[in-house]
């Protein structure tokens, strides 16, 4: 009996060439043999530059509607925080698929109108979770699953870091968009729905928000706290998560897939190799004085794209459902209210 066909590579453009476009989103789409990177759609003559200097991208184009004459067929989504709702929808009115980079949205009622608008126009739409395939995240699934810890009853989670004295610009909508979609999202991943919101954060001069501070309490019971900064000297623990049984924590540095990409690496150019965090920075698990340090997962932001191109083809799911970027929004928009007034943000049953 023959073997099926192999699919179609699904043809993808890119829009924005930002940091996130430029580091996060080209080199895993070029990488990506389930994909055919059609281009880039950008206006701007610098970024049109880097475009054709880095090679991840034959051609570039000057408009969504160009992009969707070209033949493509979905569209990754990397632009400023502020414009991802109207380009979303503009790119699903255009007939594409489409994968949104966090924010998702600004807030939960604009993330409902993308998804109900993907719901009827039949289209795949998926928020770009990368950090669902982190490597400690990965491996905090692995021990709850494998019943280590015993029942988890507290998740500690920070995105923090020291940024250059005038810190980071409004692309990403401030700490608690850009951080907090990742923290929250992976909470929920981890921990299940909320119950109730408390947060703090500090307004930096120009107005965006900083050394934000989220404790969620889970409709399950457990509670999870979590952290973002740009502009933290010492940062602490990656993950601390205790459960009834031991405690887990990573204090290594941010996901190894990060470093490599910002190195020029690809899944492409390392093979087996991409994701694998060095044994230095494996976590460890904790019962009391006794521990052990704990092999990590390899790190698999590499299989996001191809899992997207298998649902624009009809053979499976989107990799995240786009109603989880729902949930984390109205999480976010808690967080916003309660950081604001002062209070605790409580959610019906």
């Amino acid at each position: 009996m023959s073997s099926p066909d192999p699919m179609p590579p699904v043809r993808v453009g890119l829009l924005g060439y930002g940091f996130g476009g430029r580091w996060f989103h080209a080199p895993l789409l070029r990488a990506a043999a389930e994909i055919e990177l059609l281009g880039v759609v950008t206006s701007s003559p610098a970024r049109k530059t880097l475009v054709a200097q880095d090679g991840h991208a034959r051609r570039t184009f000057d408009s969504l509607e160009e992009l969707a004459a070209a033949g493509a067929e979905a569209v990754a989504i990397s632009t400023p925080a502020s414009t991802h709702s109207a380009l979303t929808d503009q790119a699903l009115g255009l007939g594409l698929a489409v994968v949104c980079d966090k924010p998702f949205a600004l807030e939960a009622a604009a993330a409902t109108r993308s998804v109900e608008l993907a719901d009827r126009l039949g289209l795949p739409l998926t928020p770009y979770q990368n950090r669902r395939w982190d490597s400690d995240f990965l491996t905090v699934r692995r021990l709850v699953d494998d019943g280590r810890l015993g029942e988890v009853v507290r998740f500690e989670s920070r995105f923090e870091r020291l940024a250059p004295a005038d810190g980071p610009g409004p692309a990403g909508g401030g700490t608690l968009l850009d951080f907090g979609s990742h923290l929250v999202d992976q909470a929920l991943v981890l921990m299940g729905p909320v119950a109730s919101v408390y947060a703090e954060w500090r307004l930096r001069d120009d107005g965006l928000d900083d050394d934000v501070f989220v404790a969620l309490t889970h409709v399950a019971g457990g509670r999870s706290h979590l952290w973002g900064s740009w502009s933290q000297g010492a940062p602490g623990p990656r993950f601390r998560v205790t459960g009834t049984a031991a405690s887990y924590v990573s204090g290594g540095p941010m996901d190894v897939q990060e470093e490599l990409l910002l190195a020029g690496h690809t899944p492409a150019s390392l093979g087996p190799a991409w994701g694998a965090e060095p044994a230095l920075h494996w976590g460890r698990l904790h019962q009391g004085d006794a521990g052990e340090h704990v092999p990590s997962e390899r790190g698999s932001w590499d299989g996001f794209y191809p899992a997207f191109a298998r649902a624009v083809r009809g053979l499976g799911p989107v990799p995240v459902d786009p109603r989880d970027a729902i949930a984390s929004a109205t999480v976010l928009d808690a967080a916003r209210l309660s950081a604001t007034d002062g209070g605790t943000v409580r959610f019906r049953g």
